[in-house]
């Protein structure tokens, strides 16, 4: 694995620092994908405001969150279990329910794989088709949910950007009720997506009790040092997964966080009309400057190659040396020592990128 990703993930701000002598708040970072915006100025002013409330417990029943959220997404608060992050809720899931195999559609997010190795169970998978996306085909995906206990569905998928349209999730969801396997839907990156296009299985889950839907409040907030995340499902296994939930693994500070992201809707217009606009932006200089080849899905990344003469490891060297990160691709299984992810950001730290991209390209070379 690339030194950068150590840890398997983006966002390696430390590591970083120490491979490009550049101090870990100085770097540009399209590792990661989190909202440019920045938190909610709201969640600031609490943060100043409540420091004294860590000297006290946070609510392990996570109450007041909780009914907040309910409210929000117009679901009774029994079908909601908040976390520390969306990897917390996976972790959960794969705890409380003990699939003994775990089926993933790569390329993907690592932790699906990681997590089941880690508590135990078997790992199969199918694999995107390059031509559409990444996406694969339907008749695969159904192999994997007569194959595995529980199946794991990125959507929008991290690292290519693919949406799965209503019909296909419910699709899934009738695969996961027909053989009494567990469908987990990633959503972790849906609020980024228009909101016409959010399709989501929220709204169906008394018809399809084997559905399970991960959620982050991270990327869109911009708090991913706070970790706030939640999984929509069936009661029975929100107690399940609840169960195997180590008292106070949510904070005071971001449960209380949450609460005020859930009433930030102005905002959220805001970061995606943004997010839409820099998304095309990014994507017709890397095709039409550079001319390399982009995925630019329907969140707020690219997947991007990068021609032969360089790899991803040897893409990320050259950018870090001028203070920018990106987020080598090379180690996902179904991609190209070639791929990497950038995130998309606002249009000012967006130019800084695209003038670093055209001083290492030189006209179709390489700078030496």
């Amino acid at each position: 694995m690339n030194v950068i990703e150590t840890f398997g993930h983006g966002g390696n701000l430390l590591t970083a620092s120490e491979r490009f002598g550049v101090s870990p708040g100085d770097f540009l970072d399209y590792s990661a994908n989190i909202n440019p915006l920045g938190m909610p100025k709201s969640v600031k002013r609490m943060l100043v405001a409540s420091i004294a409330d860590v000297t006290q417990y946070p609510d392990p029943g996570h109450r007041v969150f909780r009914a907040a959220l309910a409210t929000r997404l117009g679901l009774p608060k029994e079908w909601l279990l908040p976390a520390n992050g969306a990897a917390e809720a996976m972790a959960l899931a794969i705890l409380g329910l003990q699939p003994q195999t775990v089926g993933v559609v790569y390329p993907c997010f690592s932790e699906y794989a990681q997590l089941a190795t880690q508590f135990g169970a078997k790992v199969v998978s199918c694999y995107g088709v390059e031509e559409n996306g990444y996406k694969p085909e339907m008749v695969e995906v159904y192999r994997l949910f007569e194959a595995a206990d529980l199946v794991f569905v990125g959507s929008p998928n991290n690292p290519t950007g693919i949406l799965y349209q209503p019909d296909e999730l419910v699709k899934m969801a009738d695969w996961a009720e027909q053989t009494k396997t567990w469908l987990v839907v990633d959503e972790a990156f849906l609020d980024f997506v228009e909101e016409e296009r959010q399709y989501t299985l929220a709204d169906q889950l008394e018809s399809f009790p084997h559905v399970i839907l991960m959620r982050s409040m991270t990327k869109m907030y911009a708090i991913p040092g706070l970790r706030l995340g939640y999984a929509i499902a069936h009661p029975d296994v929100i107690c399940r997964m609840r169960e195997k939930q180590v008292s106070w693994s949510v904070n005071a500070l971001a449960l209380r966080a949450g609460e005020l992201c859930l009433q930030e809707q102005e905002y959220e217009t805001k970061t995606r009309e943004l997010i839409a606009g820099e998304r095309t932006f990014l994507t017709s200089f890397i095709r039409e400057e550079l001319g390399w080849k982009v995925w630019a899905g329907e969140a707020n990344f690219l997947l991007v190659r990068s021609p032969k003469e360089k790899t991803a490891e040897q893409l990320q060297e050259l950018l870090g040396k001028k203070g920018i990160l990106i987020r080598s691709c090379a180690m996902y299984p179904g991609l190209t020592a070639h791929d990497v992810r950038l995130a998309v950001r606002g249009r000012e730290e967006n130019e800084q990128l695209v003038s670093a991209l055209l001083d290492i390209w030189c006209g179709g070379r390489w700078e030496r």
